[in-house]
């Protein structure tokens, strides 16, 4: 672990162990079929991806090479793990369906929108502003990892969606080659990474990265305090790589790396109320403003005036709601006659089930 292997990703694969690897993040090659050379309007060349890397004699090529990666990469996955690949219109469509024949379950398609994309200097085309990812479990079973809370805190405890805001690699993070140049065509921000191994890993995991490049994806690990294994066949990339990960200072003290996580509490219906006799049938419930009351029933439903049902269904039709909470909605008299939430009630019972 934590090292970066320098060869043909599909061969270094078949030689790591079954079922090694908590998560995989692929940015395999496109195939962008560029052809002739890109111009700017003042006739300056324009840097596109033209490495023979991302070059295929035809798709019926190009979807071989997908599945013998991916069925290299499913065959390390852990039963529970998940796969992240990104692609552009030229490939994530092929990709997508190959992943699915190959028994990957989809969970969600995500679109990196770049918020400062290259223009289209021809004016023949609409500008090419994002990039697809998928993520997958290894099968519809597989109970992945997804950190709720933690990405609606990382959005300022707002539910994240599922298009993404983010700048393409520019500036200082970009790494370059000795002229000045980028040194990797396609190397991607670092806070692409940074959501996608927050959302979908623990402390501690593994995550594998064939197509390693410049070592995004070690760099995030290292800093998130994952695991990673990267592997390309690239020398040059593979020295960058090295070089960029051991310049990132892991964070020392781990408590740092803890997240949002809330906990599943444990189901109780308010007919455990009733049964367990801290209330009783024919006692009445009120809102909080004492403007509605039921009256509760031996088998735990309510009945009003308005209606009869669940505490959520009367609670809604006392509001013309479409929807209530009615743990937080009904209110009991206690002995002094002041009126208690019944969630008091369901924690009593929450507490009786953790001991």
């Amino acid at each position: 672990m934590d090292t970066v292997i320098n060869d043909d990703c599909i061969k270094a694969m078949e030689e790591m162990e079954e079922k090694s690897v908590d998560l995989v993040f692929a940015d395999p090659p496109y195939n962008l079929q560029l052809g002739e050379a890109l111009l700017r309007p003042d006739n300056s060349n324009v840097s596109g991806v033209y490495e023979e890397w991302d070059n295929f004699d035809s798709m019926e090529a190009y979807d071989e090479y997908t599945k013998a990666w991916m069925f290299a990469a499913r065959r390390l996955l852990k039963d529970d793990g998940a796969l992240w690949v990104i692609g552009s219109y030229h490939n994530i469509f092929r990709v997508g369906r190959i992943l699915q024949d190959m028994g990957f379950w989809i969970l969600n398609d995500i679109i990196w929108n770049k918020v400062n994309p290259m223009p289209n200097f021809k004016g023949t085309r609409f500008t090419n502003a994002h990039e697809t990812l998928i993520w997958a479990s290894k099968n519809h079973n597989s109970k992945y990892t997804f950190n709720y809370e933690a990405m609606k805190a990382l959005n300022e405890d707002t539910q994240m969606r599922s298009d993404w805001h983010i700048p393409l690699c520019t500036g200082k993070e970009r790494l370059k080659d000795k002229n000045g140049g980028k040194l990797h065509s396609t190397q991607k921000p670092e806070a692409l990474l940074y959501r996608v191994i927050m959302a979908s890993t623990k402390v501690g995991d593994v995550i594998l990265d064939p197509f390693f490049g410049t070592g995004t994806t070690g760099v995030i690990a290292k800093k998130l305090g994952r695991h990673f294994i990267g592997i390309e066949k690239d020398a040059g990339y593979v020295k960058a790589s090295v070089e960029r990960i051991n310049q990132v200072k892991p964070v020392k003290n781990k408590l740092c790396l803890e997240y949002a996580c809330k906990k599943k509490l444990p189901r109780v219906p308010f007919g455990n109320v009733v049964e367990r006799g801290l209330l009783a049938p024919g006692d009445v419930l009120y809102d909080a403003s004492r403007k509605h009351c039921a009256v509760v029933r031996s088998d735990g439903t309510l009945k009003s005036e308005k209606a009869e049902g669940s505490i959520h269904q009367v609670g809604a039709a006392a509001e013309n709601a479409p929807a209530c909470n009615g743990w937080a909605y009904w209110y009991y008299e206690n002995a002094d006659k002041e009126l208690v939430c019944i969630d008091e009630l369901r924690g009593i019972l929450r507490a009786e089930m953790e001991s």
